[in-house]
């Protein structure tokens, strides 16, 4: 099956190309290629050896009965491929069908560098190709509109100033029903953590804040949060191709720790933001060094468990699974110590699935995918396929997972293959059985 027979209609890819011509979609590509991917694109593309090992690694190709059309490779040579062969005179309907691959087929999961030979990052060929449709004007309704949001308020869910101060403020009271003394302190400098979420946070996942509010609260951490737009460490700009605003982003976010003096930022449990922090964000501004320290939570969970900053008066009953977020395990070896933390907080075996650490599969939403919405998700889910025959294997009931885009992904995956199992965050669980301070 080709491009051509699972074309998915989309209001944002098809307005988009409506609006193009060759010369259009020639100029523009060659722009890009010219003026921004150097080297390293064109020795990607050559020294591909077609040698068809990283059609294994991918878990749309696993998951729709080894058909090639999904390999990497394959991926490849469908989009950017066919740009560098024409010197980027294709047609609009041909850049609709490149859009569909590069956003919605591909979640830069980075698992198909692990197979090949000779390094070929498939990951960076395909957000190339995002960032050429993002020229164009291509890019799928949905996530473009959160693109917006982070461009008119620097969050994307258009959370209003006041309603984030608000949404703080009713965390805040309601935890101090059970922790009287529990403050979530706003704009305090010189404060030694710099805690950013995520915009779903504050919009329909306020419990993290809350579990996350008492857990430094019991650990006695000496912490913030901003009160002023740039505490949203997401970054749907990013997967867009949006290179700019991701810039900007980036800035607004150490800008806002820098103005409050902190020491570092703790991440939530979120796996794309930290790799825009680490390892695209920083570097489009610019940055050899973060300009303030950052932390991922599994890190930071890590030492408040290992400190005895947090104690345990139970542990969570185990056997348990667990999904290792691309970004965080992948792309930055957190592996190890975020094992390290569940064999703490949970009593009994951690059963791994069949591909785990750096080969672990993606949850099939990460990359922006689960981002273009809708008019994707069964095609989505369908990808999740391979992932869902593994959790299945495992044969237990507990997923802990420390990133959203993974919650989300598995959410719909557990659903769709009647897996019966419950996924956790970490915080979850640290909130389930940590010790409560004395009043």
């Amino acid at each position: 099956m080709g491009i051509q027979d699972r074309l998915i209609e989309d209001v944002g890819l098809r307005e988009g190309v409506s609006r193009l011509t060759e010369d259009k979609i020639q100029k523009t590509v060659n722009a890009v290629i010219q003026g921004e991917t150097g080297a390293r694109l064109k020795a990607y593309a050559e020294i591909c050896l077609r040698c068809g090992m990283c059609t294994e690694a991918c878990h749309f190709y696993l998951s729709h009965d080894q058909d090639p059309s999904y390999a990497p490779a394959a991926k490849v040579k469908q989009t950017i491929g066919t740009l560098l062969a024409n010197s980027g005179r294709v047609s609009p309907d041909q850049i609709y069908n490149m859009a569909q691959i590069a956003y919605s087929e591909c979640n830069l999961c980075r698992r198909c560098v692990h197979f090949c030979p000779v390094g070929v990052d498939t990951a960076y060929m395909m957000i190339t190709m995002r960032r050429i449709c993002h020229k164009l004007g291509v890019t799928p309704q949905y996530i473009q509109d959160t693109a917006h949001s982070h461009s008119a308020t620097f969050n994307q869910m258009w959370v209003k100033d006041d309603e984030w101060t608000d949404t703080l403020q009713w965390q805040e009271d309601e935890a101090r029903d059970e922790f009287p003394d529990l403050r979530i302190p706003l704009d305090k400098e010189g404060a030694d953590v710099y805690y950013s979420v995520i915009a779903p946070e504050p919009k329909f996942r306020t419990q993290l804040i809350y579990q996350a509010a008492a857990i430094l609260h019991t650990a006695k951490i000496d912490w913030t949060m901003p009160a002023e737009p740039g505490w949203d460490n997401s970054d749907m700009c990013m997967f867009t191709g949006d290179f700019e605003m991701m810039g900007r982003l980036k800035r607004k976010h150490f800008e806002s720790a820098q103005k409050l003096k902190v020491k570092r930022i703790v991440m939530g449990e979120c796996g794309h933001a930290f790799r825009s922090v680490y390892d695209v964000g920083n570097r489009w501004a610019g940055w050899k060094h973060y300009p303030v320290p950052v932390v991922h939570s599994v890190e930071f969970f890590w030492e408040l468990l290992t400190q005895g900053k947090i104690k345990l008066v139970s542990k969570y009953p185990g056997p348990v699974t667990l999904q290792d977020p691309c970004n965080i395990v992948r792309g930055r070896g957190l592996g190890d110590k975020l094992r390290e933390v569940i064999r703490i907080l949970v009593d009994g075996e951690i059963v791994e699935t069949a591909s785990n650490r750096e080969h672990n599969l993606c949850c099939s939403a990460g990359g922006g995918v689960i981002n273009c919405g809708p008019p994707f998700k069964n095609a989505r889910v369908a990808a999740c396929k391979a992932k869902a025959d593994q959790l299945r294997a495992t044969g237990v009931k507990t997923i802990i997972a420390p990133c959203h885009n993974c919650h989300g992904g598995l959410d719909d995956t557990v659903h769709k293959y009647e897996l019966g199992m419950e996924i956790k965050f970490l915080g979850d669980i640290i909130y389930q059985c940590m010790e409560r301070p004395e009043t």
